[in-house]
């Protein structure tokens, strides 16, 4: 048995990159990307965001946020506007196209979870409960201190 067979941290991540090949080919047809893709779905759901909230709610950084926001909105899939108030906050509402894909892709999520092999709502929720306290874990365990070398 290899020893990545062992491995909590392995299996996170080849069920990551297995999420992520079944949503790629989803989404191709649509010539979406899987984060685009998330930009959608906040954005059909929460309504219009700032660039900082979209970024906080898909724990993405700025210098990743911005340049996939921008190739979003040359396709008409989002807008970005500055606040009249304050210049500095950017508001980011769906496009033309982003509306329309949002019929168009209803059916993304019933595949996806029929691709998890979860029985029930009940086991979903259980598995996002556990994912989302292994992640905050996981970000304490990288702001702790590091141990001093001897």
């Amino acid at each position: 048995m290899p020893v990545t067979d062992e491995m909590v941290c392995f299996s996170l991540y080849a069920a990551t990159r297995a999420t992520t090949q079944a949503y790629r080919s989803m989404l191709e047809p649509w010539g979406l990307t899987y984060p685009q893709y998330l930009v959608l779905v906040t954005l059909w759901v929460e309504g219009d965001q700032t660039v900082s909230s979209l970024g906080e709610h898909l724990q993405l950084d700025s210098g990743t946020l911005s340049p996939l926001l921008k190739r979003m909105e040359q396709a008409d899939l989002v807008r970005r506007e500055r606040r009249s108030t304050d210049e500095r906050v950017v508001t980011v509402t769906t496009g033309d196209r982003g509306r329309a894909l949002r019929t168009e892709l209803a059916h993304v999520p019933a595949r996806i979870a029929a691709g998890t092999g979860l029985t029930d709502e009940q086991s979903a929720v259980e598995l996002i409960a556990t994912l989302q306290h292994l992640t905050e874990a996981m970000h304490r365990a990288a702001a702790a201190p590091a141990p001093v070398a001897d």
